[in-house]
């Protein structure tokens, strides 16, 4: 099953992909209207076949806002829509780089791509058990 993982944010969204057992970092993308990130996330839909998305739910206002996008997402696409708890996945994403090497300047970039990947893998690995 094809999953597309979404690291939600304001302004930027990370999303990473799983084809199978292991998750990806994909890209960011940077947005200002919604309904453009939507059509966006639709295309990716098409291009990689995605059968269902995973959204990651932080905590405090932003755990709402994302709660709001899930639910608008559901609304717009057709394919599935589960939420995922994604509490300290950035730190997590920012200290496995950090490990692995990654430059600042790229980290910064892909940050948020590889927080939706740590969110998308732990929601693969809860049914691995």
């Amino acid at each position: 099953m094809n999953i597309l993982g979404i690291d939600y944010g304001k302004s930027k969204v990370g999303l990473a992909l799983s084809r199978g057992k292991l998750s990806e970092p994909l890209r960011v993308i940077k947005y200002k209207d919604e309904n453009n990130l939507i059509q966006e996330i639709q295309k990716i839909i098409i291009q990689e076949k995605i059968e269902k998305i995973v959204v990651g739910i932080s905590e405090g206002e932003m755990a709402e806002e994302s709660k709001k996008f899930s639910l608008d997402l559901k609304n717009a696409l057709d394919v599935s829509v589960v939420n995922q708890d994604e509490t300290l996945s950035t730190r997590d994403a920012i200290n496995l780089s950090i490990q692995g090497g990654i430059g600042r300047k790229k980290r910064k970039e892909m940050e948020d791509a590889y927080a939706a990947s740590i969110m998308l893998q732990n929601y693969i690995d809860s049914f691995s058990h």
